[in-house]
């Protein structure tokens, strides 16, 4: 593939990420923001999205972005499964367990938006 296939596939890539980034902020923007609730099917799509194309980012700085927001929905999922029996506590333990884990979320969407708009990788822990 020559340079400007290359450049076409990183500029697409790109756009697919900003795509699912925008996605994922609708999401987390609706899960911190009380009565904004966006639909999960957003999500699912962004997730699905980033499960098909993971592949063609194998080996570009872009990789860690993929994986970045895949690990992302995985966490949060598995945060709300876990703190989802709070909900039966009353309202406030669950209320409050699960706005944390939405801003979380939330941070994590916006830090790695923050990074692909300046062409860097994320750096994974």
């Amino acid at each position: 593939m020559n340079t400007d296939g290359l450049r076409e596939s990183g500029e697409s890539l790109k756009t697919l990420g900003h795509i699912s980034y925008a996605l994922h902020t609708v999401v987390a923007v609706g899960a911190v923001l009380p009565g904004v609730q966006a639909s999960v099917a957003l999500l699912i799509v962004a997730f699905v999205l980033d499960l098909v194309k993971r592949s063609d980012a194998e080996g570009t700085w872009q990789e860690s972005h993929y994986r970045w927001r895949i690990r992302t929905v995985l966490w949060a999922a598995v945060l709300y499964l876990l703190t989802s029996p709070l909900w039966l506590l009353l309202l406030a333990p669950g209320w409050i367990a699960w706005g944390l884990v939405s801003i979380w979320f939330l941070y994590r969407v916006v830090r790695g938006w923050m990074n692909l708009n300046r062409n860097q990788p994320m750096l994974l822990p």
